[in-house]
C-alpha cells in the first residue's frame, strides 16, 4: 500500500511558523505497526491518518514512539488537507475515544480550519508531579505564576500547564530529554504547555515534547477551556 504523507503547519504565520503535522489521507487505515513505522519517518510530534467511515472520517494519531489519542494541531492540518481535496465542509471524525468534527475552507480559505474538541476539563497539578516537573526543568516554586495555577488538563489527551512569571526563564529553558519522555509517559502526559502573560490576556507559550527529539515548539493558538479560571 503506497501511502502519501502531507505535512501541513497549523497555526502558520503565512509561510512561517506553525506546528507542522504529517497528514495521510487513504482508503482504508493500515495496521497499526504500519502507522507507527511512518510516523516516526516523518518525525513530527504526530502524524494523522484518516479513511472514510460512514458519514465520516476514521482517525488515529501517532507520535514517532507511540499511538496519542487526540492531537489539537494535527486535526486543524487534517481539516485544512480534507477541505483541499474535497471543498469546505464540516467534518466527523471518529476517534479512538469519541467523535468531534472539524471545519475545512473556514472563510472560504482552503488551508483554514477550526475544530470541536472532545469534552475538555482540568483540575490542580498532582504535587509530586509538580515537584518533578520544576526538577525537570530546573525551576524553583517562586518560579511559578500563581495566577494561573499549575494544572493538569484534557481535551482528547492529558498535559500539565506551568505558568511562569518570567518570560526570559521560558524563552532560555533546557532540560533533559530522556528524563522528560519518562516522566511524561510515568503520568500518561503528551504535552508540558509551559505559559507566560505577556500581556493579559495574551499567553506565550512553549510546548515540551520529550518523546520527540524536539527542544522547543511554539505554538499560536488559544488554551480554549483547558487552563483553569484566572
Amino acid at each position: 500500500m503506497q501511502l502519501a504523507v502531507q505535512k501541513i503547519a497549523a497555526f502558520a504565520d503565512g509561510q512561517k511558523g506553525g506546528n507542522p503535522a504529517g497528514v495521510v489521507l487513504t482508503d482504508m487505515l493500515p495496521e497499526a505497526r504500519i502507522m507507527q513505522a511512518m510516523a516516526a519517518e516523518v518525525g513530527f510530534s504526530e502524524t494523522v491518518f484518516a479513511a472514510p467511515q460512514g458519514e465520516g472520517w476514521r482517525v488515529r494519531y501517532f507520535s514517532p514512539e507511540n499511538e496519542v489519542a487526540f492531537c489539537g494541531h494535527a486535526t486543524i492540518a487534517l481539516g485544512a488537507a480534507l477541505a483541499q481535496r474535497f471543498g469546505a465542509n464540516l467534518f466527523s471524525l471518529y476517534l479512538n475515544e469519541g467523535e468531534i468534527s472539524v471545519q475545512g475552507g473556514v472563510g472560504g480559505d482552503p488551508l483554514a480550519a477550526q475544530l470541536r474538541s472532545l469534552p475538555t476539563y482540568n483540575k490542580p497539578a498532582d504535587p509530586e508531579l509538580l515537584v518533578k516537573a520544576l526538577v525537570l526543568f530546573g525551576l524553583q516554586t517562586n518560579d511559578i505564576d500563581l495566577s494561573i495555577p499549575p494544572a493538569q488538563v484534557h481535551a482528547g489527551a492529558d498535559h500539565l500547564v506551568l505558568g511562569l512569571k518570567d518570560r526570559a526563564k521560558l524563552a532560555a529553558m533546557s532540560y533533559d530529554l530522556a528524563e522528560g519522555r519518562a516522566l511524561m509517559l510515568a503520568y500518561g502526559l503528551v504535552t508540558i504547555m509551559l505559559v507566560s502573560q505577556k500581556t493579559q490576556p495574551v499567553l506565550m507559550c512553549a510546548t515540551r515534547l520529550p518523546p520527540v527529539v524536539l527542544l522547543k515548539t511554539r505554538q499560536r493558538g488559544r488554551l480554549l477551556r483547558l487552563l483553569p479560571d484566572i
